[in-house]
């Protein structure tokens, strides 16, 4: 299926960092999402690829960017590095992680994880992480990958606006319409100015979650939270959707489609030939 995403004409793929799924048809959950991204980085050629968004809670900040650099290094500079706090008690719980104070518990992680990919180390010793005389070596590049930030949260947008290359939001914060996302896009601009930086520096992008024929719904975690119902039409419908997302300022869109199937691949590039 990567294969035919780049081959169709697609810019990225993308992996959600989840370990654990309750619905009512019993348990369900993704693969290990960086070992999946090191995977497609190693048998792609020409799409970027990242996580959709890494839940900073799952792991060291540290170690996760060691992760991202090791993986940007195997896509040959491809990484693109979305950042979440994540929100999904049941995995948490599952996995032994705490679910507690995670708004602080994620601004520390962004400062090592942030300092470190773009300084190379870092000497930190927080309430809730540490990472005492750490240098990353090797990198994958001077900079770094660019960082995304996954969030609609005002501690966290206040924390990660001032670094962020990009911001993303889900298609359900936003109703799943271009309309919602131009709306929630303006609150964009007002919290970058709200902590000093130019809105036009970060980049907007946002999921669409897109039903073609044979879809049955899409099921993950807590639907009461977060939940849209999915667009659906033909390729010529989703390429006048995608068109207004961009005339609102979107400069990247992730399809969420239903079914997640090739099948389901080559139907949405159709709508890449109408575009521009």
């Amino acid at each position: 299926m990567a294969l035919a995403i780049e081959d169709l004409g697609f810019d990225s793929i993308w992996i959600g960092d989840h370990l654990l799924y309750h619905t009512p048809d019993g348990p369900t959950g993704p693969w290990e999402a960086w070992s999946m991204l090191a995977a497609l980085g190693a048998v792609t050629d020409r799409v970027l690829l990242g996580p959709l968004v890494a839940a900073t809670s799952f792991h060291s900040p540290a170690m996760l960017a060691k992760k991202a650099t090791t993986v940007d290094e195997i896509s040959g500079g491809r990484l693109i590095l979305g950042l979440g706090a994540g929100w999904n008690e049941v995995e948490y719980r599952a996995y032994g992680y705490p679910f507690d104070h995670r708004a602080s518990r994620f601004e520390e992680a962004f400062t090592i994880i942030r300092t470190l990919l773009r300084d190379g180390e870092i000497d930190f010793d927080g309430r809730y992480y540490t990472a005492r005389d750490c240098q990353l070596v090797p990198r994958s590049r001077p900079d770094g990958p660019p960082i995304m930030i996954g969030s609609i949260g005002p501690r966290v947008l206040e924390a990660t606006l001032p670094y962020v290359d990009l911001w993303n939001t889900w298609h359900a914060w936003h109703g799943n319409t271009p309309e919602g996302f131009a709306e929630l896009n303006g609150t964009i601009d007002d919290a970058a100015r709200a902590v000093g930086r130019d809105p036009s520096e970060i980049g907007r992008t946002t999921a669409l979650y897109w039903q073609f024929e044979g879809g049955r719904g899409r099921r993950q975690g807590d639907e009461a939270r977060h939940s849209a119902e999915p667009r659906t039409g033909s390729p010529e419908e989703l390429a006048d959707v995608l068109r207004s997302y961009a005339a609102f300022g979107a400069s990247h869109v992730q399809l969420v489609l239903d079914p997640i199937t090739t099948a389901s691949v080559v139907q949405a590039s159709r709508a890449l030939e109408l575009l521009d």
